[in-house]
């Protein structure tokens, strides 16, 4: 059976400032690669959280059925959020451990949402150190956020 990867990333020229994401998603037979597809998009104004956030919610969301699969991120807040923080921060009222309002809400609901359909295994990986489908989701994050920069 293919295993499913997606390969997450965001960009930010400024911050805030033009954004975009992207992903590479790529089912694999052991080291044969059978199916990649693309995703990237951009906001005119945004964080770059808020573009590695949108980058794992449009995967997620994209995929048509419930699916098993591994989301690779070069983003320890994206992993950290997912994994460690968010059951808290909904238990506390999506209030951070110091009482605080957590950032970025919106798109953590809209993640743990999108998610719940389906198996994910959370995994970071150091970003621009040579992972070539990290390179290539970068790649792609930087094209989404193209057409908001001046």
């Amino acid at each position: 059976m293919p295993e499913l990867f997606a390969y997450t990333d965001g960009a930010c020229s400024g911050n805030p400032g033009p954004g975009g994401w992207g992903a590479l998603l790529v089912a694999r037979d052991g080291e044969t690669v059978l199916r990649e597809r693309e995703l990237s998009g951009g906001e005119p104004h945004t964080t770059n959280n808020r573009m590695e956030l949108l980058a794992a919610i449009t995967t997620l969301e994209t995929l048509e059925r419930p699916s098993q699969l591994t989301l690779v991120t070069d983003s320890a807040y994206v992993k950290d959020g997912i994994t460690k923080w968010l059951a808290g921060w909904k238990r506390n009222g999506w209030k951070t451990a110091a009482k605080k309002p957590v950032k970025n809400d919106d798109l953590w609901k809209r993640l743990d949402e999108a998610r719940a359909r389906h198996d994910v295994t959370w995994e970071w990986v150091k970003g621009h150190a040579g992972h070539p489908e990290n390179e290539r989701a970068d790649e792609l994050a930087r094209a989404g956020m193209a057409p908001f920069k001046d």
